[in-house]
């Protein structure tokens, strides 16, 4: 029935059915009395008991069982008149097999289900992986095209930008734009290297009101640096292009000197 520390599970299942004999339900009353554990085990057993009472569906009773159940009170009270009764065998073993097959299914359930639930997450995983590659290549392929667009369109202006009185080897800078579309794109090559916190910026120079800034960039180690698609306004035509030497975070106006310029012709659209 119980071993030193705790009764066994099946034996608390069957004492909260009020299915044990009186005897082994003695025992079970006076451990349970010393023992924190049991009673917390067999309050949970009783909750249970009482949700599958819940769940199951009210079924009439069948007819005549009221003229037995009043049979019977007269019998115990009158025991002489009481009718023969069948011996009963006791089958301990096959009820509480029985007690345990529907646990088993609940635990199963529990298990298919974490096991779904599971598959269910990593699912979502691998499809926000792959939306998140889509979106990557899609805005990859847009850009691709945009600049494959301006470097080959007709329209785009094309101008060299060169140093006053250049060095050698010659600063240079070539940038091809297109004002209906605001789209830029500079290649620059040999320009000298800049201190820490300091960056080239361009300018657009329109044909009227302040110069517009496209963007700063630093050189490599060979002197070599580019600037590709810039936020800048649309349709802005520009009479001529302009780097200097601003702050790493840019700067709203040019800052003298200008280290490499050029006239835009005025075909561009």
């Amino acid at each position: 029935m119980t071993d030193n520390r705790h009764i066994p599970q099946e034996d608390l299942a069957l004492f909260a059915m009020n299915a044990l004999p009186d005897g082994e339900c003695a025992l079970i009353r006076a451990h349970l009395a010393d023992c924190p554990a049991c009673r917390a085990e067999l309050a949970q057993l009783h909750g249970d008991l009482a949700l599958v009472a819940m769940s199951v569906e009210p079924t009439a009773v069948p007819q005549g069982a009221r003229q037995r159940f009043l049979n019977r009170i007269a019998s115990a009270a009158n025991p002489a008149s009481a009718p023969p009764t069948s011996t009963v065998i006791p089958i301990a073993a096959p009820r509480r097999i029985a007690l345990w097959i529907p646990w088993a299914a609940v635990a199963a359930m529990i298990l298919i289900c974490a096991g779904l639930q599971w598959r269910v997450v990593s699912l979502s995983r691998e499809l926000q992986l792959q939306s998140d590659q889509i979106a990557r290549q899609t805005a990859a392929n847009t850009r691709a095209h945009e600049v494959l667009e301006l470097l080959t369109a007709p329209s785009a202006q094309r101008v060299v930008l060169t140093a006053p009185m250049p060095p050698k080897p010659w600063p240079t800078a070539r940038a091809i734009y297109m004002p209906s579309r605001g789209a830029l794109i500079l290649q620059a090559m040999n320009l000298a290297p800049l201190p820490e916190g300091k960056a080239y910026e361009l300018w657009v120079i329109p044909a009227s009101g302040a110069p517009i800034p496209a963007g700063v960039f630093r050189p490599d180690t060979w002197g070599s640096a580019s600037l590709v698609l810039p936020q800048l306004p649309k349709g802005v035509p520009a009479k001529a292009f302009g780097v200097t030497v601003e702050n790493a975070a840019g700067s709203q106006s040019p800052t003298s000197p200008i280290v490499l310029s050029g006239a835009a012709p005025s075909s561009g659209e």
